[in-house]
């Protein structure tokens, strides 16, 4: 027996509600005002009218689901659920990771999705609609992902998504969007796999294995290294994906990977994989993870007598690595998707916008990378002839030569953006540019 879509769709929706009461709730952030805070373990909670986005504290840990050593006497209530869309409101969700160990994630990259609503709100909205932002949080974990994006969908009604940056936690929220034919858009997720879910998944970022190429070719060419080890996190998508990718690169470029090496996401101990390295003569360790483990790998390279600088990816963007890493991580390298000190129009204006909007906080990549996903939206939503997510999936994948603050963004037939990319490196704590890299032709 065959049921409607109505029944498919509040059943799923009364799951999704109760699933958030037995997680402690998955409220809203939500938008107008452009507020975002975040609670310890609960999801995003409601955000105050009038008031500025809000930081969300930080769990200590990796972004995995760890049990509790004791279960909490009562599970607190549901935040409430989005006020409806108004009439004359379009509603759009984003689902990142406000709270845990990469909550600074989620954090910046709503800041840059507000501030994109913020314009186009005040030039008009769209087709004569206030555009509306709901903000949940996946507490860096794939299972909360799944409850929220459905939740956005089946009860707050928004008519597309953005998120995640993690690209685990896109994957998980791509097959729920696709499921419900909800056009989708992740900012910063680079792993393949994620626009694979099908038509409606699409992104504005680079892919994995351009950004290992990226990176093989800066050792090679710029810091003429031969020979290189690695060092991954076999538990995360990104990680394994990317560093598949630079040894692939590094060898076709002529190099060697004297040693390859691996751990898993919250580990502390990282003694015996440096020390394996050390002894094998790399001349840089490439390091494809997270800041959260990122400096405490270099702090214990250092300890050890490993001088060689560390080579990563996007994932090492956040202001934690220079507060986790401090002297250890200077003179290191990672390729990322934009740098706030380059002068085009674009970058200099978003730059200005955000930091009078943030006490003069510079955005980095991933905030940039949330507000260009946001205007890629609503240019598409602008184009598109209705806000169905068929509609809406054609005029995404018609996007060529939008001018984003990460430069230039066309979206091809498999749905990713084909753009450049950024090699940055960490002195005194903070990231300078060092050169571009173009795609290969």
């Amino acid at each position: 027996m065959r049921m409607t879509n109505t029944r498919i769709f509040s059943a799923l929706a009364l799951l999704s509600l109760a699933a958030c009461v037995g997680l402690g709730g998955c409220g809203p952030t939500d938008s107008n005002s452009g507020n975002a805070s975040g609670g310890g373990g609960g999801g995003a909670r409601s955000a105050a009218a009038g008031g500025s986005s809000a930081q969300a504290p930080e769990s200590a840990g990796k972004g995995s689901e760890k049990s509790p050593a004791a279960a909490p006497a009562a599970a607190p209530a549901a935040a409430p659920a989005a006020a409806p869309a108004a009439a004359d409101e379009i509603l759009i969700g984003h689902y990142a990771s406000m709270t845990g160990s990469e909550a600074t994630f989620g954090q910046v990259t709503d800041k840059g999705i507000r501030l994109a609503v913020e314009k186009v709100n005040a030039a008009g909205g769209i087709k004569g609609k206030k555009v509306r932002v709901v903000t949940l949080d996946t507490e860096g974990k794939e299972s909360v992902t799944t409850t929220v994006v459905t939740r956005l969908i089946t009860s707050d009604k928004v008519v597309a998504l953005l998120g995640e940056v993690a690209s685990s936690r896109s994957i998980a929220g791509a097959n729920v969007a696709q499921r419900f034919g909800i056009p989708m858009i992740t900012p910063s997720s680079t792993n393949p796999e994620v626009t694979t879910k099908g038509d409606k998944i699409f992104r504005v970022c680079f892919l994995d294995p351009f950004q290992g190429y990226v990176m093989a070719k800066f050792a090679r060419e710029n810091l003429k290294l031969s020979k290189v080890a690695t060092l991954y996190d076999q538990k995360q998508p990104y990680s394994t994906g990317l560093n598949d990718n630079f040894k692939e690169a590094f060898t076709k470029l002529g190099g060697t990977v004297v040693a390859e090496q691996a751990f898993s996401g919250g580990d502390a101990d990282f003694s015996a994989q440096l020390a394996t390295i050390r002894d094998r003569g790399a001349e840089a360790i490439f390091v494809p993870g997270y800041y959260t483990e990122v400096g405490n790998i270099a702090i214990q390279a250092r300890k050890l007598g490993v001088t060689v600088p560390l080579l990563g990816g996007d994932g090492w963007e956040s202001p934690k690595l220079a507060e986790i890493g401090g002297k250890a991580i200077d003179g290191s390298y990672y390729s990322n998707h934009y740098s706030p000190s380059d002068t085009r129009e674009e970058v200099v204006k978003f730059v200005s916008e955000f930091q009078s909007k943030h006490g003069g906080e510079v955005p980095d990549s991933l905030a940039a990378m949330g507000y260009d996903a946001a205007m890629v939206l609503f240019d598409a939503m602008k184009r598109s002839p209705s806000l169905g997510g068929a509609d809406l999936a054609k005029a995404i994948a018609a996007t060529k030569d939008f001018k984003g603050v990460s430069g230039m963004i066309s979206i091809d037939a498999e749905r990713n953006a084909r753009k450049s990319a950024v090699v940055l490196q960490m002195r005194k704590g903070k990231a300078e540019y060092v050169t571009t890299i173009a795609p290969q032709q």
